[in-house]
């Protein structure tokens, strides 16, 4: 790769990691099963958060893909190719459900809201959440992980990164799912954990692209 397009990739992935922080950072914390709940989720606050994550998700398979291309002239080529595949299928499947939590639940809060109705906001919330779409959100944050988890070994077995610095960025993912069941400071640093990890990969990248044009 270019070094611009690996700059490029690196911006994405560092912007990718601000946006994961900045998510559980805005998005409003409350009981749910109450109209305060559906306030929240009728607030802006809800919308550009989730927002935020949905960018971070798009960012970091670009960003990714410029990985790919650092690793595939290395001997951990097939470890990265099959992690690209697993992470961006995994966002595929993911991207769906964030949209439904983002502007369903939205537009739920704000008719619950209008008709100031707790049985109407927990039967959506339900709905929209544990619904057959809940499968693949899982689905997706289980490919996820596996993939970032086949990065950090692809990166470890190349040898063109710091062997460590994809280990951050696979613990991340391989934490996002149990992070929703967490308090809201956890859930916070997890989202410092997942940027951070994004960042030492990026730091790695843009390092070996300019030790490259020397």
């Amino acid at each position: 790769m270019t070094r611009t397009r690996i700059h490029l990739a690196g911006l994405a992935l560092a912007v990718a990691g601000a946006c994961f922080l900045a998510y559980p950072a805005i998005r409003p914390y409350t009981d749910e099963t109450t109209l305060a709940g559906a306030a929240a989720f009728a607030s802006p606050a809800w919308v550009v958060a989730h927002t935020l994550a949905m960018v971070g998700f798009i960012l970091l398979v670009l960003g990714l893909l410029g990985l790919y291309g650092i690793l595939r002239e290395t001997k951990a080529e097939q470890e990265a190719i099959a992690a690209l595949v697993l992470t961006w299928a995994g966002v595929g499947l993911i991207l769906p459900y964030y949209g439904a939590e983002t502007f369903g639940l939205a537009a739920v809060g704000e008719e619950a809201l209008r008709q100031n109705s707790v049985d109407l906001l927990l039967a959506l919330t339900d709905a929209i959440r544990f619904g057959e779409g809940a499968w693949l959100f899982g689905a997706g944050l289980l490919a996820l992980a596996a993939g970032s988890i086949l990065f950090a070994a692809a990166v470890w077995r190349s040898g063109t990164l710091s062997r460590w610095s994809g280990i951050p960025l696979a613990l991340g993912f391989a934490l996002f799912l149990p992070q929703f069941f967490a308090p809201p400071p956890v859930r916070i640093v997890h989202g410092l954990l997942v940027m951070i990890g994004c960042w030492l990969v990026t730091w790695g990248m843009v390092n070996r692209s300019g030790e490259g044009s020397g």
